[in-house]
């Protein structure tokens, strides 16, 4: 049953959390090209992957449950406990900086008056201040997936590495 675990929190981990650090990178190129659905599909994409990421969590503690009682994993074991304070810092970035982020750039593009402060929204704003206001998001965008990243990194680290 532990192989059984391990393979599917290895699989999940690659097809969940690869994608949560990929989007946020395709959005900036989005962004870039001035399409604001795109931005903002991949919004929701992040989003969504960010949550399914607790499925690799899960997946995790089943293998902590299921290994030889001779490794004595257990949450507390140095490497298990600050891999799950950085995917909970890399969850929380995420969520609370690169989604809100990328959603505001998205509504940005489209011209949206609540960000340009044009009562028209793209019309009557003008392509270059909507412009403006999407790229003023990019920094945040870019910083914040690039934590992720590193943070997500740091967990494969200590998942393969065990110190």
């Amino acid at each position: 049953m532990n192989t059984l675990f391990n393979v599917l929190h290895v699989v999940t981990a690659v097809f969940i959390v690869g994608p949560l650090a990929i989007l946020p990178m395709t959005a900036l190129r989005a962004l870039r090209t001035g399409s604001g659905a795109q931005v903002s599909t991949l919004a929701t994409s992040t989003a969504v992957f960010g949550r399914l990421s607790i499925v690799v969590v899960i997946l995790g503690f089943a293998v902590m449950g299921t290994s030889d009682p001779k490794y004595g994993t257990s949450v507390t074991t140095p490497w298990v406990l600050w891999s799950l304070i950085l995917w909970l810092a890399a969850a929380v970035v995420s969520e609370a900086v690169v989604v809100p982020s990328m959603k505001k750039a998205a509504r940005a593009l489209s011209g949206s008056p609540d960000l340009t402060g044009a009562a028209g929204g793209a019309a009557t704003a003008g392509t270059a201040s909507v412009a403006q206001a999407a790229t003023d998001f990019y920094g945040r965008i870019a910083a914040g997936s690039g934590i992720v990243s590193v943070l997500l990194v740091a967990v494969v680290v200590l998942m393969v590495w065990k110190p």
